[in-house]
């Protein structure tokens, strides 16, 4: 075996889960890294996703912990996909696209928000204008 292919192993036994559904889905990317978008709201925290089990909607692949979890994603996909595509709502509120980190989330008004670390979940929290302007930024740049 040589280096190169070595190398190669390596970086096949290191990749994730969700890396490999990612690989897998083509030109889709998983949201939430994976994660269960309808667990963030019921038991209330991140439950990983499975292959197995997805729904696609709007240009990702979204993976999920049960079959039922599927199918309420299914029937109303707005209701349980996360604000701006799974970016950082602060970030966007800085104009920035940031990935988030799908263990870092708060649902606020029965929507799912993710951040790219506590700081920026608190920065949310303190100032509730944040997110007024999140909407405002993502209304901005998909303008129809």
């Amino acid at each position: 075996m040589n280096l190169r292919q070595f190398l190669l192993l390596g970086v096949f036994f290191l990749a994730s889960p969700a890396a490999l559904a990612q690989s897998a889905v083509g030109a889709l990317s998983v949201a939430l890294k994976g994660y269960d978008p309808v667990s963030y709201f019921n038991p209330g925290k991140p439950t990983q996703g499975t292959s197995a089990s997805y729904v696609d909607f709007d240009d990702s692949r979204f993976l999920f912990s049960s079959q039922r979890n599927r199918d309420l994603f299914a029937s109303d996909p707005d209701k349980y996909s996360p604000q701006f595509s799974g970016l950082c709502a602060t970030g966007l509120s800085m104009g920035m696209k940031t990935e988030a980190d799908p263990k870092v989330f708060k649902v606020i008004g029965g929507k799912l928000y993710v951040f790219s670390g506590t700081d920026a979940l608190q920065m949310a929290l303190k100032d509730p204008a944040l997110l007024k302007k999140s909407h405002d930024a993502w209304a901005k740049q998909h303008k129809k």
